[in-house]
């Protein structure tokens, strides 16, 4: 989508929430950040997606461990205290956040990001071109893999990674920026 003014999709029903299917959250982990690669990563989501309403932010342990919930169960399973590996890598490290916009954002999206292990992730891939950490180290060390980037699993996940991150207080951020040079 790079240099390409994006659909504008459809058109807002009065009354109605956004459309969900057109937008996607991203969320640069701490080691993305730490290793400078925040511009290199959402241009390269960028040829997927707009990306707009782009921030940093010091994430609370309760937004970490909403976010993360689905895993939290898996502690035994993994052999690591899932919360606490949470806690270390991302309270008092900053993140950074951006909306992805166009159709089908987040399966678009998720489609470049890689598998989660960047080592297997495909060169093409957003892990792939980046990453530097393997689940096999990741166990060795007993700690979670760091993989950089984490995107809204599909168009249903969206409202709910919206609310944790910006908050209902930004709903006017799900508005698509205009092209360069269209008129406002």
């Amino acid at each position: 989508m790079a240099g390409a003014a994006p659909d504008p999709g459809p058109p807002a029903t009065p009354g109605q929430g956004p459309d969900w299917s057109w937008w996607t959250v991203i969320l640069l982990k701490p080691d993305c950040l730490a290793r400078g690669l925040t511009g290199p990563v959402l241009a390269m989501a960028g040829e997927h997606v707009l990306v707009t309403a782009t921030r940093i932010v010091s994430p609370t342990a309760e937004q970490i461990l909403d976010h993360y919930a689905d895993i939290l169960p898996l502690s035994d399973e993994l052999g690591i205290d899932v919360a606490a590996e949470l806690h270390r890598i991302y309270v008092g490290h900053q993140i950074g956040l951006a909306l992805g916009y166009g159709p089908d954002a987040a399966s678009r999206l998720r489609a470049v990001l890689g598998h989660r292990d960047p080592a297997i992730a495909g060169p093409c891939t957003i892990r792939g071109c980046f990453g530097t950490d393997s689940l096999t180290r990741a166990r060795s060390e007993n700690r979670l893999i760091d993989n950089l980037i984490h995107t809204s699993d599909d168009t249903g996940a969206v409202p709910g990674d919206f609310a944790r991150w910006y908050g209902p207080g930004h709903i006017t951020l799900l508005r698509p920026s205009p092209a360069p040079g269209a008129a406002p």
